[in-house]
């Protein structure tokens, strides 16, 4: 499932190619066909993004919610002479204008929802790193974490209590600043949910300005035929690079779970 910051990144690929046009919307799948007879036509005012959901707001008071889950893909196309590529696969919804188009496909949720039920849902969702913050919003991510006393490897996955965080986020952040997955979130210090916090910003900043998950500092120096982006994710069984011990997978929740034993005691 795409992260928070591929979601960010999709946001700022429409504003640039589509924001202040009228956007022919229609659905060649046929599933979306009567929502987009609503909003095609209507010029998009913005995308945004928060964590893994997509926000498309239209001139005439209508904002389209778009869910990637994990089998949803967006693919761009600049038009040569404004003709319309052929649709390929299941294509939920196609966003068009006479230079560019974009297909959605296989999202988990592509709905219209009504203003109540989006204020409802943005204050649902938790704080995201990559939104603008005043200090209110690490405010809330400081008191969704000091009030639980759920293991913090799952408090970083529930996107009531952060978002845009996923598998790879969870682990990476959590080596990174030496915190066991299974500690309570209420014995977390001050200190290291703000180090929390400000690692989330960077790391995800970081998956926005080059398009990959980029979680080990000096990795952009290293030899690029040899990729070792990720401290622990996807590492079970060989050693940690700062200790040596062996890094652990377990599942929690359902998920895998990666984490060396020795540093994040």
């Amino acid at each position: 499932m795409p992260e928070g910051h591929t979601v960010h990144r999709i946001a700022n690929s429409f504003n640039e190619l589509f924001a202040g046009k009228p956007l022919t919307i229609d659905s060649p799948q046929g599933r979306f066909t009567a929502s987009a007879k609503l909003i095609s036509g209507q010029k998009l005012l913005q995308a945004r993004a928060i964590g893994k959901q997509m926000f498309l707001d239209f001139e005439n008071g209508r904002t389209l919610r778009i869910h990637l889950g994990i089998y949803g893909k967006w693919r761009f196309h600049h038009l040569v002479n404004e003709e319309l590529p052929e649709v390929q696969g299941q294509v939920r919804a196609r966003f068009f204008t006479n230079k560019d188009l974009a297909d959605l496909r296989g999202p988990t949720i592509c709905e219209l929802i009504e203003p109540l039920e989006i204020e409802v849902l943005e204050k649902r969702l938790g704080p995201d790193p990559l939104n603008p913050d005043d200090g209110s919003e690490f405010g809330r991510f400081q008191n969704n974490i000091q009030r639980s006393k759920t293991a913090i490897g799952l408090l970083l996955m529930n996107q009531d209590i952060i978002s845009g965080i996923g598998n790879v986020y969870r682990a990476e952040i959590l080596y990174r600043a030496k915190i066991n997955p299974h500690k309570p979130g209420n014995e977390l210090t001050p200190k290291q949910i703000k180090e929390l916090w400000k690692d989330s910003v960077y790391l995800l900043e970081l998956g926005v300005k080059h398009g990959v998950m980029l979680t080990r500092d000096g990795y952009l120096d290293e030899d690029p035929g040899k990729p070792e982006r990720h401290h622990v994710y996807k590492r079970n069984g060989e050693p940690c690079r700062k200790c040596g011990t062996h890094i652990v997978l377990e599942v929690m929740a359902g998920r895998k779970l990666y984490y060396c034993p020795r540093c994040q005691r």
